[in-house]
């Protein structure tokens, strides 16, 4: 397997990025009409913690970080490295030592659709990752791969500058085009949320709130006594 390094892509605005720092992954998929998601494999090592960055992109051989040494050197503030295999892979391939090396250049974190280890260093440190599996396995240095090019995780493509957002519900991919927007639509979304909150804190039901009860009526859903049911049941 050859492949590429590529060099400078594009990156969205980082006054856009920033805006989007305060929303979690799923106001920011719900913004996006439910899109961007990278799927429910990859999980956090940590808890309480969000990321938002440029995506520097990694295709590796699994079993095989020789790519993500080369990808170190891409990276910068701001960034978050997402890594993924040419085939499906669990191994350990990115670790404390990365993590220190990727943290020395600012880098935000780790979105890896392989395995990872260490992760009570990488807590103890700091460093924030998502990955579908943690492996002590070890992994070798001896495949060509590519770095900053698209990539696909959980069936969504994701470009290099593409922008990630991580939580503890897992990770969102936004195209780097369409971070302004994305932004100004899960601000949007908040607030529409925080009114709904308002009005359950007081009482109101979902049922009310979204007209529901109309839709079941026309869905023939229907209410009935415990009594009437059991009659009806047992007949």
């Amino acid at each position: 397997m050859s492949g590429v390094v590529v060099t400078g892509p594009p990156k969205a605005d980082a006054r856009d990025i920033e805006a989007l720092a305060p929303y979690g992954v799923a106001t920011v998929s719900e913004a996006m009409g439910r899109t961007g998601l990278l799927g429910p494999e990859l999980r956090p090592v940590q808890q309480g913690v969000r990321v938002v960055g440029s995506a520097v992109t990694v295709l590796s051989w699994p079993g095989d970080n020789l790519m993500i040494h080369a990808a170190v050197e891409q990276c910068g503030e701001g960034d978050v490295l997402v890594v993924t295999t040419t085939s499906p892979s669990t191994d350990g391939m990115f670790g404390e030592l990365f993590a220190t090396a990727l943290q020395r250049r600012g880098v935000r974190g780790l979105v890896i659709n392989a395995g990872i280890r260490d992760t009570q260093e990488l807590r103890d440190m700091g460093f924030a990752a998502w990955a579908k599996a943690v492996s002590a396995q070890g992994t070798v240095k001896a495949t060509g791969g590519s770095v900053n090019v698209p990539v696909v995780v959980g069936g969504q493509v994701i470009r290099p500058g593409d922008v990630i957002v991580a939580d503890d519900d897992g990770v969102v991919a936004v195209p780097r085009e369409r971070v302004r927007e994305t932004a100004e639509a899960s601000e949007a979304r908040e607030a529409k949320e925080a009114k709904a909150r308002a009005a359950f804190l007081e009482g109101q039901l979902g049922l009310d709130r979204y007209g529901l009860r109309e839709k079941l009526e026309v869905l023939g859903v229907r209410y009935t006594s415990y009594e009437d049911h059991a009659r009806e049941a047992g007949a």
